[in-house]
């Protein structure tokens, strides 16, 4: 067959295979959008919950989600950069390091209730936080973990070796190229790792379910050691769990979860493009 054509058809079915994926993404969120922006409004945003979750708002929801989402990335963040420079840039490339490197591949892909188990055991019962904001962003942050080693690390090993080269030939120590220059090199794939974190900690149910989420608890939280809602286990209970909820509440439910997940990601988006305008190589 000639190649050509064997290029056109391959082209052809990536193209098809990307446009049925944006076709059912569209449609999804469009029914979202349809069925739950009538339910926008300010008091609906900003009031608690009433009347058994049957109107009001989901402002305690809002808050949590943010709260949780906010730790799991202080928490993941540095430990997951510092883990990704020691892999990239220190460890030397044998059968430890690659097992590690897979080891954490291969966590990426556990599921969520699995994590949300072990937080149960190690942060709510042997720790003895309790179900809180700490153990549910404890327990999110090593959900997140491995991807942000693994866009870390690959972002640290797509710096050019020559950058390094030249700046030891300088005089500067292993680790300061690693902080003046191979380090704003890799930001941009560093905040990739991230938006991917981001938005799989703001829409997982299970971890929280486990270590964190209330039922119905119309207060903001006062401490780091307070259970709160969320917006995953609040659209889950109120879709599940609570008879007689009208459909606009629940979809409006899912559209702010989805506002917020989109708007977290839009913003570290726009950093990222930043720092990779600033990127001459």
């Amino acid at each position: 067959m000639n190649p050509y054509r064997t290029q056109r058809i391959a082209f052809s079915l990536l193209f098809m295979a990307n446009a049925l994926i944006l076709l059912l993404v569209g449609f999804v969120v469009v029914v979202i959008v349809q069925k739950g922006l009538p339910a926008i409004t300010w008091q609906f945003l900003s009031d608690v919950p009433r009347q058994g979750m049957r109107a009001g708002g989901i402002f305690p929801a809002i808050v949590g989600t943010l709260y949780l989402v906010g730790g799991a990335i202080v928490f993941a963040l540095p430990i997951g950069l510092l883990a990704a420079i020691y892999l990239s840039e220190y460890a030397k490339d044998n059968l430890l390091t690659r097992l590690i490197k897979l080891s954490i591949v291969n966590l990426a892909g556990v599921p969520s209730v699995v994590y949300g188990l072990f937080g149960l055991a190690l942060f709510v019962v042997f720790f003895k936080f309790g179900a809180s904001i700490l153990s549910g962003s404890l327990t999110l942050g090593i959900m997140i973990l491995p991807l942000i080693i693994t866009a870390s690390r690959e972002a640290l090993e797509s710096v050019p070796q020559s950058f390094r080269e030249v700046s030891l030939s300088l005089g500067a120590s292993k680790w300061q190229t690693i902080q003046h220059i191979v380090l704003p090199n890799a930001i941009p794939g560093i905040l990739t790792g991230t938006i991917l974190g981001l938005g799989r900690a703001a829409g997982e149910t299970a971890p929280i379910l486990f270590t964190v989420a209330a039922f119905y608890l119309p207060l903001l939280p006062g401490s780091i050691f307070d259970q709160v809602m969320a917006l995953p286990y609040h659209l889950y209970v109120i879709s599940t769990q609570v008879p007689n909820v009208d459909e606009k509440i629940r979809y409006g439910t899912a559209f702010v979860l989805l506002a917020l997940v989109l708007f977290m990601n839009l913003v570290a988006i726009i950093i990222r493009y930043k720092f990779r305008m600033k990127k001459k190589w």
